[in-house]
């Protein structure tokens, strides 16, 4: 029972609390501003956004060659379209439950490919360590050039989550916790035990950990880090493009389009795929940079329903596609055999 309650928690609260910032969007409308809102999606143009589409798709392209660097030095070659498959799946479970889309996108190259799942953890891990080195710089790069611009919006946002708790406090209480599980994680990892529930987390740990030294070991690790720039730069670019959809944003700076592109990501993690908080928060950073409240909302809702719909198509394709296109390859391997 505490097992189910768990697993539905995990998926009720981040899904509940982006359904909580869409009613609280919309309720906060007045008719006049609902009008200007479904005014500005008419006068969009969407080839712009088409073009973002197209960067996304090549970012997710980018994403599936990717993995076969981490995976090489382990003596692994997963094949691209299943790598592709695994990580629009990835994707697409991700807007229901957060992060289980890695776990699915490891058991689905488990079992199509034959890897070791703590093996394909380990890469993922990696990845998303070299990922998140892209974002926090970014975020560092905004907070350096346009803290005089959002410095308001940064206080009341760490106001409204930690209260009166002062920054200093909040800096030593995640230091500890960061120190503290790393710690714990290197006690469980090297110490004797003969508990087959610490064996198996060792087993674990030790293919996360052979996955995460796989970017030093690989041979083409500039290869790695060049589809990593790549994979951001499609990112931002999907971002970028959408701007010139309508005249009020077309004109905004391209440090307003990193600022929102940087606060936009950070929401993404936090509910199911951004629902609810990804509008919000982008028309928060483009009210900062003048633009008019109702068009900005509405831009943010623009980006966000493009890019989920982008998912949901791919996501669901390689569903469907991903089991007989494995029949058609073992058919055919097994024909070049006979």
């Amino acid at each position: 029972m505490k097992k189910y309650l768990t697993g539905f928690l995990k998926i009720a609260i981040p899904l509940g609390f982006g359904l909580f910032l869409v009613w609280y969007f919309y309720s906060t409308l007045t008719p006049k501003d609902k009008t200007e809102i479904m005014d500005a999606f008419e006068r969009a143009n969407y080839s712009w956004v088409w073009l973002s589409l197209v960067a996304a798709t090549l970012s997710h392209m980018s994403r599936a060659y990717r993995w076969k660097f981490t995976l090489a030095p382990l003596g692994y070659k997963p094949n691209f379209t299943n790598s592709f498959f695994a990580v629009m799946i990835g994707y697409l479970i991700n807007l229901a439950v957060p992060r289980l889309g890695e776990i699915s996108r490891c058991g689905i190259a488990r079992k199509y490919e034959n890897i070791p799942f703590e093996k394909l953890l380990g890469t993922v891990i990696a990845e998303r360590v070299a990922d998140a080195l892209i974002l926090m710089t970014t975020i560092l790069t905004v907070i350096f050039l346009q803290y005089e611009v959002i410095q308001d919006l940064l206080n009341e946002i760490l106001a409204s989550v930690f209260g009166k708790i002062s920054g200093t406090t909040i800096l030593v209480l995640l230091v500890v916790l960061l120190v503290g599980g790393i710690g714990s994680l290197v006690f469980i990892y090297r110490i004797k035990s003969e508990n087959k529930f610490i064996q198996t987390i060792q087993k674990t740990l030790k293919g996360i950990v052979d996955g995460m030294l796989s970017i030093y070991t690989m041979k083409k690790k500039w290869a790695f880090i060049g589809h990593t720039l790549f994979i951001w730069l499609m990112y931002l670019m999907m971002f970028y493009l959408c701007f010139f959809a309508l005249p009020e944003t077309s004109n905004v700076p391209i440090a307003g389009v990193l600022t929102g592109f940087a606060l936009g990501g950070i929401t993404i993690a936090v509910t199911n795929g951004g629902i609810g908080a990804y509008p919000l928060a982008v028309q928060a950073i483009l009210v900062l940079y003048e633009v008019d409240k109702n068009t900005a909302g509405a831009f943010g809702w623009i980006v966000w329903t493009a890019q989920t719909i982008l998912i949901l198509i791919l996501g669901a394709l390689s569903f469907a596609l991903i089991s007989p296109f494995n029949r058609w390859k073992n058919d055919k391997l097994k024909a070049a055999q006979a």
